[in-house]
């Protein structure tokens, strides 16, 4: 059992405090020290130089699956030398109206070492077992798809 925290802080910098107006501005600071410049989505008067908590949630679902994708190939002796994901969330309205990000789909991308690279069975396996053993992917009702490319 772990325990993660993260502190988030804003602070206002506009003369009023009018939904038009107000900065969406913040920071996610972390124990170790490592600060994030966030803010909301662009289509929520956010801005496009910090991280929004949709880019977030989407990027952690990518990052499990690659560390635990990592984690089983190493166990697999197999020798990973780059991993690339172009994922992709998506937002739509649930049955009661309200917004969520309803699927995410990965889009891996991985280099094996020469003498390393599995076949398409074996690789596709390891996707699906990446999958079932990521914590985020377990903690979340969106659908995750794996397409590997």
């Amino acid at each position: 059992m772990s325990e993660h925290i993260a502190t988030i802080v804003w602070r206002r910098q506009s003369a009023d405090f009018k939904y038009e107006t107000y900065n969406r501005a913040h920071e996610w600071r972390f124990d170790g020290g490592t600060i994030v410049p966030a803010t909301a989505a662009p289509a929520y008067k956010g801005d496009l130089d910090r991280v929004d908590p949709e880019e977030a949630f989407v990027a952690s679902l990518s990052s499990c699956h690659m560390l635990t994708f990592l984690a089983l190939a190493a166990r697999k002796r197999l020798v990973v030398d780059a991993y690339e994901d172009d994922a992709v969330g998506v937002m739509t309205k649930n049955e009661k109206g309200k917004f969520w990000v309803s699927r995410v789909t990965l889009r891996p991308k991985v280099t094996f070492a020469n003498d390393a690279h599995p076949g398409e069975p074996e690789l596709a396996s390891l996707h699906h077992h990446a999958h079932e053993e990521c914590f985020i992917a377990h903690s979340v009702t969106t659908q995750i798809t794996v397409e590997p490319r």
